[in-house]
């Protein structure tokens, strides 16, 4: 009896575990086709890209580079576009789109583009690219450190899709490019060069593309947060890129205790010291030694940071793109030991002096022997190996290299290449990379004024003096200059005498 009850017992437990193994199967077999389509839509949305890249060659303004080939990764967003990094596309010449699984390379547009924050927008003159791969879906919040993430593209070693996996290591507010800052979220995923512009996943969702990583260490690289692709995204709906509203005064922290007790705040007073106001704005409301204690409803600490949730902490410049409204962000200063409230006006860019291109090619200009071109920022860093001999001249693309222009339009113009051989030019010490001070005795504000100050000249000689204490002036027979730019363009191979923007210049009257 006893046994024939423990056997009833052990086969009504046998029949339960069989039931209850067969209702756990039931959904993992429904689920596993679904997950495989899910995969399959991740997969077909994640593109490659190859382009013909052919930047500016810094030596020659008038030329470009010899034509290099260069890959990287997309990802299908909504509205028949694909989404990826500025870097991957810009300069090039030639930029094809190829889908996985597919060999067809379609050819692709940049829609619009934005150098400072690495990103882009393609699209394709044949739209049925997009029929069968649905937009990749998108986060709308930062991920959380320590979340697994994968990366998607196509990285070097091999021409297939490939897909690391690695953690949220960091989250930080920092600079971009061109002035730009923004939100950048650390992961320690394997990823190379060819990653550029491909997804970065959690559960399915995009939180971010790939733009770099640190050469000299070992897995460790970064993603654009969704947070910054939405902005970027709603940013050029018009087709234009307008940037990021931004804080542009230099500020130092409040933790030092002497600097407290000279301001007469307590300590448990916090906040951000306003060192100077924004130059480039006399309307600017902040003053000197005004002390920044919110940012909206937010507290500032000592060192500038702001704390969400808890746990993340950025600095509270993060919190101007999200809380301003019509151009400005509202502020609590502490001034002469009131606190008053402040409207900041935050413009997306402030004109500095010395500019990048932005993915353009440097305007030029070449008058007998010489060649003339502003100073851009990319030229500027180059020459950085000779900034020693520059700064002993006094030279300003040492001395005014972070200047605002003293004038709108002004630009630092610069003889942007070793002087071509030429009579004219005979016992003349070579002039390159000189700044231009004055042409007949007139400043030269921009190119664009030496232009035409060289183009109405109606004197018999050319006087061309450079703003050092080193160099000398170098005088032309204006109409010998003249015969001698078109000999210099003949001997040269060069098409012509300028970029277009200077050509229409010197042709108008």
């Amino acid at each position: 009896m006893i046994t024939t009850r423990m056997i009833s017992v052990g086969r009504m437990a046998a029949t339960v575990a069989a039931m209850a193994s067969a209702m756990l199967a039931l959904p993992a077999q429904a689920a596993a086709p679904d997950e495989a389509a899910a995969e399959a839509r991740i997969r077909d949305a994640v593109v490659k890209i190859t382009a013909t890249m052919r930047p500016p060659d810094l030596t020659k303004p008038w030329a470009k580079q010899s034509p290099a080939e260069a890959s990287g990764t997309g990802v299908v967003i909504e509205g028949k576009r694909i989404l990826t990094n500025a870097h991957v596309v810009t300069y090039a010449s030639q930029l094809f789109v190829e889908g996985g699984q597919s060999s067809e390379k379609l050819p692709a547009k940049v829609l619009a583009v934005s150098p400072g924050i690495d990103l882009a927008v393609l699209t394709l003159d044949d739209e049925s690219f997009f029929e069968k791969r649905a937009p990749m879906p998108r986060t709308t919040a930062l991920p959380e450190v320590k979340a697994s993430v994968l990366a998607y593209g196509y990285p070097q070693g091999g021409t297939t899709l490939s897909i690391t996996k690695g953690i949220v290591s960091r989250i930080e507010y920092t600079g971009y490019g061109d002035d730009t800052a923004g939100v950048r979220v650390q992961i320690d995923a394997a990823i190379n060069p060819g990653n550029s512009g491909g997804p970065a996943l959690i559960d399915g969702k995009m939180i971010g593309v790939v733009f770099s990583k640190v050469a000299m260490a070992d897995n460790i690289g970064y993603i654009i947060p969704s947070e910054e692709v939405d902005l970027f995204l709603k940013d050029v709906a018009d087709g234009h890129y307008d940037g990021k509203p931004a804080m542009h005064e230099p500020l130092q922290t409040l933790e030092n205790d002497a600097l407290r007790a000279f301001l007469g705040v307590d300590r448990k007073t916090q906040g951000m010291v306003v060192q100077s106001p924004n130059p480039a704005d006399p309307s600017d409301p902040l003053k000197h030694f005004d002390l920044i204690t919110k940012i909206g409803d937010y507290p500032i600490d000592n060192t500038g940071m702001v704390t969400f949730n808890g746990q993340l902490r950025l600095r509270f410049q993060y919190l101007v793109q999200k809380l301003a409204k019509d151009g400005k962000v509202r502020l609590t200063v502490i001034r002469q030991g009131k606190t008053i409230p402040i409207d900041l006006p935050v413009k997306s860019h402030y004109p500095r002096l010395i500019e990048p291109l932005r993915g353009t090619y440097p305007s030029y200009f070449i008058y007998g022997p010489l060649v003339f071109s502003p100073v851009h920022s990319e030229l500027a860093s180059a020459l950085g190996r000779v900034s020693s001999t520059l700064a002993l001249i006094g030279s300003p693309l040492v001395t005014r290299r972070g200047d605002y222009p003293k004038v709108e339009g002004e630009q630092l113009v610069i003889v942007a290449a070793p002087m071509f051989p030429h009579r004219i030019a005979k016992g003349y010490d070579n002039p390159s990379y000189k700044v231009v001070k004055e042409i007949n005795g007139v400043h030269v504000k921009n190119l664009k004024h030496m232009v035409e100050l060289l183009r109405d000249s109606k004197e018999k000689f050319t006087t061309i003096s450079f703003d050092d204490h080193a160099s000398e002036t170098i005088v032309f027979n204006h109409k010998e200059a003249l015969a001698a730019t078109e000999e210099v363009l003949s001997d040269n191979g060069i098409r012509e005498r300028a970029s277009d923007d200077m050509l229409s210049v010197w042709k108008s009257h």
